[in-house]
């Protein structure tokens, strides 16, 4: 795809994740749809560790997005159970991302949403790079906006929910404009 050909497909989708940041550009971003509960029920826009983890092989129609206990998932986790075979939700802070996503890996889970710890980041993403440890990974690791999180975090508290069903990945260069729910907060 050429270069005006990308501008023009950013145009058309009205992302807001398409204004380069940091070079970013649509192909360097993955997209998951909340499914449940409703009134979240939008496509969130994470991007993808730089340099560790691994890719989405399989689309999951319908997957458990478990928010990880404790949030920064540094250790053991005590919903550890319900996050095999599912995909964690956990807040940035406390270790590495590479940290994070190995506590994931060995509890079983399918990938890792690290979300930002800054609530009222809606709209810087940061470069997930691996440690200094020479640890690797082999789930996928993506990271999240702080305030995205923050609201999936929140919508499940007042629905008293343990997990939201996302859809991931999703290719939006398929889904008609007009039918493109992102989140109203994310709106330049």
């Amino acid at each position: 795809m050429s270069r005006g050909a990308t501008g023009w497909c950013c145009l058309v989708l009205w992302l807001p994740a398409c204004v380069a940041v940091h070079g970013l550009h649509i192909h360097d971003y993955l997209y998951f749809q909340v499914l449940s509960p409703g009134d979240i029920r939008y496509i969130f826009t994470a991007t993808p560790a730089k340099d560790f983890g691994g890719i989405f092989h399989t689309r999951y129609e319908q997957i458990h997005l478990v928010p990880a206990e404790p949030p920064e998932a540094c250790g053991e986790l005590s919903n550890g159970f319900f996050i095999q075979d599912q995909i964690a939700l956990v807040e940035r802070g406390g270790c590495s991302f590479l940290s994070k996503t190995r506590v994931v890996q060995e509890h079983g889970g399918r990938a890792v949403i690290i979300s930002d710890n800054a609530v009222d980041n809606d709209s810087f993403y940061v470069e997930m790079i691996q440690d200094s440890t020479q640890r690797t990974a082999d789930i996928p690791a993506l990271f999240l906006l702080g305030r995205d999180g923050y609201m999936i975090r929140r919508s499940l508290e007042q629905h008293g929910l343990p997990w939201a069903i996302i859809s991931i990945p999703v290719n939006v260069t398929s889904i008609p404009t007009f039918e493109l729910l992102q989140p109203p907060w994310t709106f330049w």
